[in-house]
């Protein structure tokens, strides 16, 4: 390309430069990338080039007269896109992918936490937009009239193409098979750049809405052998102990486990809870496995098994496939099923989605009386979402499967004064500052529901499985729980942040022989390890999970970014820790888990993307459902 044509496509390169500069600058203060080399800072400076002098350049070829109002329009659409990502980042330490955006009926009731996500230097996210307006208004009339040759739009492209080349080749060599890593977003967007990766996004979108179509019985079989073989039997000490009880599962939002049995300005954030666990089956090395579902994704884990999804939330995304779930599987014993929350019946899609996981009703918004008074941030306090739906559980027809999800306790942790039990945190996280007296009410209000199924005789002849939802402060706010946790935070402690408390209490049984259970385990192990508790086998149920009190079961837990747990090892963002000490080791130690996380993530995948289950009748594939 000659001086002579530079010149020409001047305008194109400011627009292309200043949004390069920005889209770097913004990987370097907004996303935690962590760069291990001058090769990967290198590929992060490079990646988002291709893309913008791509979609700068289709410039060349549109109508002088509306060439210049292409380029700001172009610039301020991906100027917004980048940012769309810095706000979804500043909460969930991740980035958009294309079947969140088609979760637009959520969005109506986010606006609180949006507004706090907001930062008022955001403003410069758009400064280099009216520069370029500034320099669009300020160029003489001839350049307006400039005509773009064949050779210079040739040159132009060949000089496009080589950076491309040149980028994915320095990818490739250093991440070998980058683009089979859908689960790591991190990586992607490291090595291809936050822009290529939302292309890369779409062409994901495509191939798993066409999955369904194509899928037959043959993929479930695979899967079924491997499920079979990886089958755990349950342990007989505990196999049956709460046969025909009632099933009260309540969803505790955001609650992570450090807040158990620990104290700010000397006062306990959990007491109940804390007294709670010394009367029942508490799992203290249980984490959560949500992905950008969050809640949703939690209940699709506990109650099925399956991993969700890598991208989106299956509430959504699949709501009409075929599940095998809890309140299905309890349906052929004669439980009614039923779940309570008091948020829109349309939120996260639960309307579609609970009539085909099995359950007989779900209580939503319209089913409870919610004012000013008795409502906060998300909706409904929980004090009060207990006390009413006590007043309808105690009507049910039993034996009942129930569940009850939360709300205080959620970002961003807004509480009234007079609720408020225990002080704020003193950091430069409002977020963090803000968690513990939510998580303080939240245990008060569970501590007045069992006194409430006390009361009502429901307690007695009943099973209560608590579980903590997903993570309630994210990784962008490591340095506040530094301070709190008095440590220097590492990818090795961020991932023991994601243990949630599990909580099994029967009364009568676990408040007589209580136990703390350590063994590594997920939510997506709750499922097998219940319904052995009922009595009911699962030997022949789809499922992921294993009976946590098998004697057999592995020390094994997968999240769904890819990074995994064992009993010795914990490994994330491709570095292998040694629990015990919690410095890196050397990556022989997790190698032998690599190809089975795989493995396991993707055959759950299939499962999901390609409706498998539909071929499945409860004890073996159906060839005659192959093609439907």
């Amino acid at each position: 390309m000659n001086k002579s044509s530079l010149l020409k496509m001047s305008f194109v390169f400011a627009a292309t430069t200043l949004l390069w500069l920005k889209t770097y600058i913004v990987y370097k203060t907004s996303f935690d990338l962590k760069i291990e080399s001058w090769k990967q800072e290198f590929i992060l400076f490079i990646n988002p080039l291709s893309f913008l002098l791509i979609i700068f350049g289709i410039a060349l070829f549109i109508n002088i007269k509306k060439r210049n109002r292409y380029l700001i329009v172009t610039s301020f659409i991906v100027s917004f896109v980048l940012y769309a990502n810095v706000l979804y980042y500043r909460e969930f330490s991740d980035f958009i992918t294309l079947p969140l955006l088609f979760q637009t009926s959520n969005i109506k009731d986010l606006h609180n936490s949006i507004f706090e996500l907001l930062h008022v230097t955001d403003i410069f996210m758009f400064v280099d937009v009216l520069v370029l307006y500034c320099i669009m208004r300020h160029r003489n009339k001839g350049s307006n009239e400039i005509i773009y040759t064949k050779k210079d739009k040739r040159a132009y492209f060949i000089l496009v193409t080589s950076i491309a080349l040149v980028n994915l080749v320095l990818a490739e060599t250093e991440r070998p098979q980058l683009l089979t890593r859908t689960f790591d977003r991190e990586i992607i967007v490291k090595n291809i750049g936050s822009y290529n990766y939302h292309i890369y996004d779409l062409l994901l979108t495509s191939k798993t809405k066409a999955q369904r179509a194509f899928a037959d019985s043959s993929e479930f079989v695979e899967i079924e052998n491997y499920i079979k073989a990886n089958y755990k039997e349950p342990n007989q000490d505990f196999f049956d102990i709460a046969k025909g009880r009632n099933v009260i599962i309540v969803s505790m939002e955001s609650l992570q486990n450090f807040v158990i049995n620990e104290t700010i300005n000397g006062e306990e954030i959990t007491p109940f809870l804390n007294e709670f666990v010394k009367e029942s089956y508490y799992f203290d090395n249980f984490y959560h496995q949500t992905g950008q579902g969050k809640t949703s994704d939690s209940e699709f884990l506990v109650e099925n098994s399956l991993y969700p999804l890598g991208r989106g939330a299956v509430f959504f995304t699949h709501s009409e496939n075929e599940y095998r779930a809890t309140p299905e599987i309890l349906k052929e014993e004669n439980y009614y099923s039923a779940v309570f929350h008091a948020n829109k019946k349309s939120f996260w899609n639960r309307d579609v989605m609970y009539p085909n996981l099995g359950y007989d009703r779900y209580f939503s918004l319209i089913d409870f009386d919610v004012n000013e008074n008795n409502s906060i941030g998300w909706g409904l306090k929980d004090a009060e979402f207990f006390s009413q739906s006590v007043d309808i559980l105690k009507t049910l027809p039993q034996p009942f499967y129930t569940k009850f999800i939360t709300l205080t306790n959620h970002f961003p942790f807004v509480l009234e004064e007079e609720d408020k039990m225990v002080d704020e945190f003193t950091s430069n996280s409002r977020t963090v500052n803000r968690y513990f007296p939510t998580v303080r009410y939240m245990d008060e209000a569970l501590k007045d529901f069992v006194e409430l199924l006390k009361q009502e005789g429901i307690y007695e002849n009943s099973i209560l499985v608590f579980y903590g939802d997903h993570y309630g402060i994210s990784e962008n706010h490591k340095k506040a729980m530094g301070e709190f946790l008095g440590k220097e935070m590492t990818p090795f402690d961020v991932v023991n942040l994601q243990k949630v408390p599990l909580i099994i209490h029967i009364p009568g049984i676990t408040d007589e022989n209580p136990l703390v259970v350590s063994k590594v385990s997920g939510q997506i192990d709750v499922k097998p390890t219940l319904l052995h508790l009922l009595g009911i086998e699962t030997k022949n149920d789809v499922h992921f999970g294993a009976d946590i009190f098998s004697t057999k079961k592995s020390d094994l837990t997968v999240l769904r970014d890819g990074s995994f747990i064992t009993e010795d090892y914990i490994y994330t963002k491709s570095i292998c820790f040694d629990k015990r000490t919690g410095a890196k080791t050397t990556s022989s130690s997790c190698e032998p888990y690599e190809e089975k996380v795989k493995h396991e993530l993707e055959y759950s995948d299939n499962i999901v993307y390609g409706d498998l289950l539909r071929f499945y009748d409860g004890t073996s594939y159906n060839e005659a459902l192959t093609g439907q």
